[in-house]
């Protein structure tokens, strides 16, 4: 065939693949434009699952009536002018692609008034052909409505899932907007029935119960509050929203919203940077839950690599993997006895904002604290414990002294060598003797370690492999990074490496499964942590090997040791394969199991 210019009806119906691929595309598109055009409230209402009828109402600043036919004109646009404009874009939409594209595979109706008009204006148009607006009553904002997707290309609409499962999707969709612009009120319905309807949020409890409406209170209550920032060089980076604590974790990634800049993106570095602050407590296979919005300098962030906008490419990645690594590590360091009640949902950040130094070639996040020496003495706490059960004319703890009991309060007594009983201020709770002091050693160990650092261990006989140009390059670009992993690496040929030192805890894993696997995050990310877990996971075994065991016989004094070393150990609310390491029963909780009151 000869090269020949396609029909611009052709063109759209192209655009359209891309762009409109189910019912629930159409309402992102919609949504979106009119969240750019500034509406405080979104009406959709859904016939059939989408493929019958789609209409999104807003109350937005509308559309001029001598622009409404250019509306639907393929990438007309208000939103950007220039190459300035597009490589620092704002809004959620910006390609002037999608009204277009939805018109010419579907009968679309355009309504919209301005607040300088008295009256509103209609556009219709079947499968791209386009009539001339006519004056209608319409208070101010837009009215479009969608009927019959895909009537003119049936090869697509053989495609479509049912109408349950068409809804879902839009569903999803809403649900997700909801959470990243909890200032705008939405309401959406199906087949004339009201399912969903979230005011506009004016403070942050009504934040809070907007996150509780999509996500669930489980997730609330076990939700710690992140707030955080980072400057540096004009790049300014805030991260706030809720993480889900590790006991909270999910077999599904299914309530994981990030959010860059109000946009819900789907991105490996991010997936990989929150996957490596929570691998130290959670079990393998389990899904953390957040959500989470980032916000950044448009111009330090590209949304212009996917048609449907759900991805990302950020200008500095390794920064962002660094920073959100750091400040959910940071946030999730604070999981521990008497550390929860300023962090959880609703309190004050758990993570400060924070700034690093200007001059500093890289960023000086925040570091975690470390804990004081294990084994504390606790012959006072013991007096104070009995003093306080001698005096004691209730269930609960009384102050003495004017003092404050601790969090998990004293030890009464131990249950078949596995439990801890002790009694706090709130009523009985209940430790896992073995998973604490699995956590508390793992944590001394890795304290421990830190400061040693890595050491490299000389391999007796150097190993030759074979390497990629990539790895090549990788190897050359991060010498330095890789020798304080603890490897030495040289070239030994245009596609081979020399292996000469390894780190010494790994000496005896399969080196060259190593070094590729570190390689492979050195290409994708910049950086790697690859070591550190492997080291993490050995220092995790032998915490193991070398906590109390079942059926130990502890003492008063002993089972307090291990109580105040628990309030000061970091992430002790988990043990090191993510297991609860003790729970709080209160005196209403107790009241109900033997119907007391009743």
């Amino acid at each position: 065939m000869p090269i020949q210019a396609l029909p611009q009806h052709l063109v759209n119906q192209i655009a359209a693949g891309e762009v409109v691929e189910r019912p629930a595309s159409v309402v992102k598109e919609l949504v979106e434009n009119s969240l750019d055009a500034g509406a405080r409230r979104i009406q959709i209402e859904i016939d059939g699952g989408g493929e019958r009828r789609i209409r999104v109402t807003d109350d937005g600043q509308g559309i001029e009536p001598d622009e409404l036919s250019l509306a639907l004109s393929p990438h007309a646009t208000s939103k950007i002018s220039s190459l300035e404009d597009l490589e620092a874009v704002a809004s959620m939409g910006f390609r002037g692609e999608a009204l277009a594209s939805i018109a010419s595979v579907s009968r679309l109706s355009l309504t919209s008034r301005t607040a300088n008009h008295d009256s509103a204006f209609r556009l219709i148009s079947e499968g791209g052909q386009a009539g001339q607006p006519e004056p209608v009553a319409l208070p101010r904002g837009s009215q479009i409505e969608v009927r019959d997707l895909f009537f003119n290309t049936p090869a697509r609409r053989k495609f479509l899932k049912t109408e349950r499962t068409e809804f879902s999707h839009i569903d999803e969709f809403v649900r997700r907007i909801a959470l990243a612009r909890p200032e705008v009120g939405f309401e959406l319905a199906h087949n004339g029935r009201a399912l969903r309807r979230w005011p506009a949020a004016s403070d942050e409890a009504d934040r809070l119960r907007r996150v509780e409406s999509v996500c669930g209170s489980d997730f609330i209550d076990a939700a710690l509050t992140v707030d955080t920032q980072h400057e540096r060089d004009n790049h300014r980076l805030h991260l706030h929203g809720w993480i889900a604590r590790p006991s909270f974790s999910r077999s599904q990634a299914n309530l994981q919203f990030f959010f860059v800049n109000g946009r819900l993106v789907r991105d490996r570095l991010v997936t990989h940077a929150i996957r490596q602050a929570y691998s130290d407590v959670l079990y393998s296979g389990r899904h953390p839950a957040y959500v989470l919005m980032l916000d950044m300098d448009p111009a330090k962030v590209d949304v212009n690599v996917h048609p449907q906008k759900t991805e990302v490419r950020f200008r500095d990645g390794r920064l962002v993997h660094d920073f959100l690594f750091s400040m959910i590590h940071r946030a999730l360091s604070e999981t521990r006895p008497g550390a929860d009640d300023s962090s959880r949902a609703g309190h004050e950040p758990a993570v400060s904002a924070v700034q690093a130094g200007a001059g500093s070639s890289r960023p000086e996040w925040p570091q975690t604290t470390h804990q004081n020496a294990l084994g504390l003495p606790v012959r006072e706490q013991i007096q104070r414990y009995a003093d306080l059960v001698a005096t004691s004319s209730s269930a609960s703890l009384p102050a003495t002294s004017g003092e404050e009991v601790p969090p998990l309060g004293f030890a009464l007594a131990q249950v078949h060598g596995v439990f801890v009983l002790a009694q706090n201020q709130h009523g009985l709770v209940v430790v896992d003797m073995h998973a604490a002091h699995e956590r508390i050693v793992y944590e001394r160990m890795k304290l421990s370690w830190q400061e040693d650092r890595i050491r490299s261990q000389p391999l007796l006989v150097p190993e030759t492999v074979a390497a990629s140009s990539a790895e090549i390059t990788a190897l050359e670009q991060h010498s330095k990074g890789l020798k304080r992993l603890g490897f030495e690496l040289s070239l030994a040929g245009p596609q081979s490496m020399l292996i000469r030192a390894v780190p010494t805890l790994l000496a005896k894993s399969d080196v060259a499964s190593l070094v590729r696997d570190v390689l492979s995050d050195l290409i994708e990310l910049g950086d790697s942590r690859r070591i550190e877990s492997a080291i993490d996971a050995l220092l995790s075994t032998a915490a193991c090997h070398g906590s109390v065991r079942a059926n130990r016989r502890l003492n008063l004094d002993e089972m307090n040791a291990l109580l105040r070393d628990m309030e000061r150990t970091e992430r002790s609310d988990q043990c090191n394969h993510g297991r609860p390491t003790w729970v709080q029963l209160d005196m209403k909780q107790l009241d109900s199991l033997f119907m007391r009151g009743k």
